[in-house]
């Protein structure tokens, strides 16, 4: 059904109201008692329950429709309706019926007669006293001056209504009129007509009338502040043609001089150009009091400051690149070979004369944090002598941070990949998108999804930034990505993309690099350059070992600077400072260590066994613990696992069963008993397959009752027979493995090839052991000497 709004009051015939009627719901409109409601009803149902009303008394109960849905529920309808007669029916062409109904008394709903073929049901009819106490007459004249006022003030309503509220023959029907006739939204019109007590009811719509006046007098007052605001706009006008008679020159006049010669010296591509003239004409034709003037002078600054045409030329001298890279960064020797064929590629196409530009993937670090992503791309500027931008990324979920807000929004800018490179004057910058797995999909759209153009070098030789809406060559520009993990960040950005991996450093590595980077860095930040005493080996060692616990070196460098700030206190306090910090100073200086390796691992249990994980941080040693307690064979899983490790646990589970006779496990324990399996760290969630023979280990330890050494670790996943499959992160467990003090690694047979990345301080450190079976796992860990299986 649709309706137009309704008509003015009129008094309610005295038409008989059955005491069941049939219910017709209708939406965006609310029938008041005495009003006209135009109304045009559709469909089967309908238009036969209103041929059968107008055949019979005319009269049939209106409701608003509250709720929607594909078939009429009573749920669906407001608590009050109106009875309304019949007035006018006509049926049109396409097959609805055309109706004008006069509302006749408020009504609600008692019993439901039925639903099919349309609602009809039992009603109680309220109508409005005749005596008027005196109370009520006091509100209806208050209530009656107010909308003669909203009527004076307001262009929409007719002189008319402010006549026909002053001939209402009640106070109730002149809560009706009014409620009817204000600018109020349904919800406000249905909470009248739920009103059945005259006094409340016009007390409501006393206070509808204040508000909606407030509403008018606001919008007088914004009209007369436009009205002065031309005023003043034609006095500028004259203004400026008097100055132009008189030949005298302004501000603004120097102001768009100077955007034009910017214009000419820019030498702006055909289309830019194009957009620049354009937008200077209807800066001279614009006065300055526009809000559009500061808009458009704000867009020609943008488009006439960006570097269309500067490059800075690149240095692909390789030694001088090695030097640099070697300067800047420790190790990661795999990275910078790669690095260095990306330059030697661009230096022979430009010797061949195909330009410099070589068209290859971008490059994107991914490993945890503090292991150097983020200083290497700065690197990569310093080698080819480009200018640098780092753009953040870590949290944007708006999709406009990459391409630009269009100029139609208040304060709108260009995306941060123009901005970066208007900030570096340069058009070919190495520009580091930081953190792009941490991007994040929000109502704004996708950024993953907009930083795909960029990225593309087919596309992004006429990337179109909203703001500036004309084309950018992004082609010249050096992209290079960090991440912390490439799961998360989206398959098709990832397509574009050459993952170079960062594990962590060794114990030597992490040396060397505080040697030659860190300790330089915090005596030149403390303020101690060449006066602050050197840090001996073996402190280092021990800052390492037992004060830090990390894959990178960001925290070894917090330390470091609060030994120096120590020793910058006691330098101003003219104190003497040692010559040297050895390791037994470290306790004064930093306090008691937070983590020793023998205290990571702990004393010997039984079911407790070290596993090794994988995390976006780096490696990480875990710790798998098992009880066997009394109960009726159920297996408890607890610490936050996720769906395969809860998976593992269970075909750990079966292996054991399976091995129960082998292994000297009284088979009727696991009827009687209950498994409990945990993983500490309960809040963190954990998943993946790599722990299978971590739980079957420690399973097995607490079934035979028998002590796993925890400096021998494990990582592998293991299938119903016990065969141990492969796993991912190899490097990173290792490396965890040798930082919290492990002795001996269990490794898949299958995981050998990935040996060649592990640095060789870690392999002659740590006893690595191949083992392709659960029996070799077993035998290792000394739980009990059974044949390899076939």
């Amino acid at each position: 059904m649709t309706v137009s709004e309704a008509t003015t009051v009129q008094r309610p015939t005295t038409s008989e109201i059955p005491e069941v009627l049939p219910v017709l719901p209708i939406n965006n409109a609310v029938l008041f008692p005495g009003m006209f409601l135009p109304l045009v009803v559709s469909g089967d149902a309908w238009v036969r329950l209103v041929d059968e009303a107008a055949l019979s008394n005319k009269i049939i109960g209106v409701f608003r429709r509250v709720q929607t849905g594909e078939e009429f529920e009573p749920t669906m309808l407001a608590p009050t309706g109106t009875a309304a007669l019949i007035v006018r029916m006509m049926r049109l062409p396409q097959g609805g019926v055309q109706l004008l109904l006069q509302g006749q008394a408020r009504i609600k709903v008692q019993q439901w007669v039925t639903i099919k073929p349309y609602p009809q049901a039992r009603v109680s009819v309220s109508r409005d006293p005749t005596d008027v106490s005196m109370e009520v007459s006091g509100l209806a004249r208050a209530a009656l001056a107010g909308f003669q006022q909203i009527v004076e003030l307001s262009p929409n309503l007719p002189d008319e209504l402010a006549l026909a509220a002053a001939n209402a023959p009640h106070p109730g029907m002149l809560a009706d009129l009014i409620a009817a006739n204000l600018n109020l939204s349904l919800d406000d019109q249905q909470a009248v007509l739920d009103m059945l007590d005259v006094s409340e009811r016009m007390q409501h719509v006393l206070r509808l009338l204040e508000r909606e006046r407030e509403i008018l007098m606001i919008g007088r007052k914004a009209q007369e502040e436009v009205s002065k605001n031309q005023r003043e706009y034609v006095l500028r006008q004259q203004l400026e043609a008097i100055k132009r008679e008189l030949g005298e020159t302004d501000d603004r006049a120097a102001e768009i001089a100077e955007l034009r010669r910017r214009l000419e010296e820019a030498q702006l591509p055909a289309e830019a150009r194009q957009e620049a003239e354009r937008e200077l004409a209807r800066l001279e034709r614009m006065p300055p009091g526009a809000a559009e003037y500061t808009v458009t002078r704000t867009y020609l600054d943008w488009l006439l400051d960006l570097p269309w045409h500067t490059s800075t030329e690149d240095n692909l001298d390789m030694a001088r690149a090695r030097q640099v890279l070697d300067e800047d960064h420790y190790d990661l020797e795999r990275i910078k070979e790669r690095i260095i064929e990306y330059l030697a590629v661009r230096k022979l196409r430009q010797e061949a004369g195909a330009g410099g530009e070589a068209r290859g993937p971008i490059l994107c670090f991914v490993g945890p944090p503090g292991v150097g992503k983020t200083s290497l791309g700065a690197s990569i500027a310093r080698a080819l002598e480009r200018k640098f931008v780092r753009v953040a990324l870590g949290g944007v979920r708006d999709e406009a941070e990459i391409r630009g807000h269009r100029r139609t929004y208040i304060g709108a800018l260009p995306g941060r990949i123009i901005q970066g490179i208007s900030r570096a004057g340069s058009n070919n910058p190495v520009v580091l998108l930081d953190e792009v797995d941490k991007l994040s999909i929000g109502f704004q759209g996708d950024p993953a999804a907009a930083l795909l153009e960029v990225l593309d070098p087919e596309q992004n030789v006429a990337f179109v930034d909203r703001y500036l809406d004309v084309p950018f060559d992004l082609s010249k520009v050096l992209f290079v990505c960090t991440a912390n993990r490439a799961d998360t960040i989206s398959p098709a950005l990832l397509d574009r993309m050459e993952l170079l991996e960062l594990a962590g450093y060794t114990e030597q590595e992490k040396l060397e690099i505080a040697r030659r980077y860190l300790i330089p860095r915090q005596r030149s930040e403390q303020g101690m350059s060449t006066r602050g005493p050197e840090l001996t080996t073996a402190a280092l060692q021990r800052l390492i070992r037992e004060y830090t616990h990390e894959a990178g070196v960001r925290d070894l460098e917090r330390r470091i600077g609060a030994i120096y700030r120590k020793m910058a206190t006691r330098l101003a306090e003219g104190k003497e400072l040692p010559a040297q910090i050895d390791a037994v100073d470290l306790d004064d200086l930093l306090g008691p260590p937070r983590f020793r390796s023998e205290t990571l691992l702990g004393e010997n249990e039984v079911g407790v066994v070290t596993g090794l994980a994988w995390t976006p941080t780096g490696g990480d040693v875990l710790m798998i613990e098992v009880s066997v307690i009394p109960g009726n064979g159920q297996l408890i899983l607890t610490g936050h696992l996720g769906d395969v490790m809860k998976e593992s646990a269970r075909a750990a589970l079966t292996y054991a069963r399976s091995r129960a006779a082998a292994l000297g496990i009284d088979a009727e324990v696991f009827a009687k008993s209950d498994i409990h399996i945990h993983v500490p760290a309960g809040a963190v969630p954990k998943d993946g397959p790599s722990a299978g023979i971590t739980i079957a280990s420690a399973l097995i330890s607490a079934l035979t009752r028998r002590e796993v050494d925890k400096r021998i670790a494990m990582t592998g996943e293991v299938t119903l027979r016990g065969k141990i499959l492969p796993i991912g992160g190899v490097k990173e467990k290792l490396l965890a493995a040798q930082r919290a003090g492990v002795r001996k690694v269990l490794l898949p047979k299958e995981n050998e090839i990935d040996l060649r990345e592990v640095p060789a301080e870690t392999k002659e450190q740590l006893e690595i052991v191949l083992v392709k079976h659960m029996d070799e796992v077993l035998r290792e860990l000394g739980l009990v000497a059974v044949p390899v299986s076939g």
